[in-house]
């Protein structure tokens, strides 16, 4: 790691939860609100089958049952209820149903620049494989820690636009932070909140998603990497896809294990959304920043889509 990134982390090593709120009150019930809904979802996941009670989900999220339907219909806009149904295979098989289609018309449409993400428009642009091959030596790129619908998010930006977003816990945004520093290690890092903060609303505040003016990302990886993140860019809030489906998609049919690689290496989680590519059976598979966050966000997305 080079010397700007040891300044940088040194500089953030002094506050460990690397959180500077200009809204402390606001942005702390976020965290709190994602904390009882990873407890609600554990309690979800282990039990699904045998369709737990809304006090039996309260007890395991430490609300009472009042707050924990409060808490959902406000966080994702379902019940309790209707939350648990978005998390079971059957919905997944359900998301899976006519997912090749989806991206045909997609392509069709001739949205091969601009990808869709449900009604918040986002362009994007790739570096050339010069520049990621030099590991981001030359590039600036800001960094943030944000409250969202799903933890702690590490937002990292560089003049062209947002380059990284990831998830963390409370108390585990410096692993967070150095596994997105490691993706271009030669890069000079900049903590910088104010710079950031705009970035966290344009993603997580609904109401900020306009199509006449677009979330500007840009994608650091390799040929590979970016032609199936540009795909997933096409999956619309709400449906899934296969790793398979995609392969077949960048006429790489044989190619389904390179592309679980390229979805997990994914910088730009939640934007590009690789939350919403599952196995052939319709189970989540794996997910960088953890089943539950995956399963937050497919639920999150199933009220905003319904």
């Amino acid at each position: 790691m080079n010397t700007a990134i040891d300044s940088a982390m040194n500089a953030q090593m002094k506050n460990p939860a690397g959180l500077r709120l200009a809204k402390p009150s606001t942005q702390g019930a976020a965290l709190r609100d994602y904390e009882s809904v990873r407890r609600a979802i554990g309690f979800i996941s282990e039990h699904w089958r045998a369709q737990p009670t809304t006090e039996a989900i309260a007890d395991a999220a430490h609300l009472t049952p009042d707050e924990l339907h409060h808490l959902f219909r406000r966080w994702a806009g379902l019940t309790p209820k209707a939350f648990m149904q978005a998390l079971t295979l059957d919905n997944a098989k359900r998301l899976l149903r006519d997912s090749a289609s989806v991206l045909d018309a997609a392509y069709d449409s001739g949205l091969s620049g601009p990808g869709r993400l449900h009604d918040l428009f986002v362009t994007h642009e790739a570096m050339s494989p010069g520049e990621w091959k030099k590991g981001g030596e030359g590039i600036v790129m800001k960094y943030g820690f944000h409250a969202s619908p799903f933890g702690i998010a590490v937002i990292i930006a560089n003049e062209r636009g947002l380059a990284g977003l990831a998830f963390a816990d409370e108390g585990e945004e410096q692993p967070a932070l150095e596994d997105m520093t490691r993706r271009w290690p030669l890069a000079t890092y900049i903590e910088s909140y104010a710079d950031t903060a705009p970035l966290a609303k344009r993603i997580f505040d609904s109401t900020q998603w306009r199509q006449d003016q677009p979330l500007r990302v840009v994608l650091i990886g390799t040929d590979f990497e970016v032609r199936v993140w540009e795909t997933l860019l096409k999956i619309p809030m709400g449906r899934a896809t296969t790793y398979s489906d995609v392969a077949n998609k960048i006429r790489k049919p044989k190619a389904s294990r390179a592309v679980g690689a390229a979805v997990g290496k994914n910088p730009i989680s939640f934007v590009v959304p690789c939350h919403r590519v599952l196995g052939r059976s319709g189970a989540l598979t794996g997910y960088h920043w953890g089943i539950t966050r995956k399963q937050a966000m497919i639920g999150w997305e199933s009220g905003r889509a319904s």
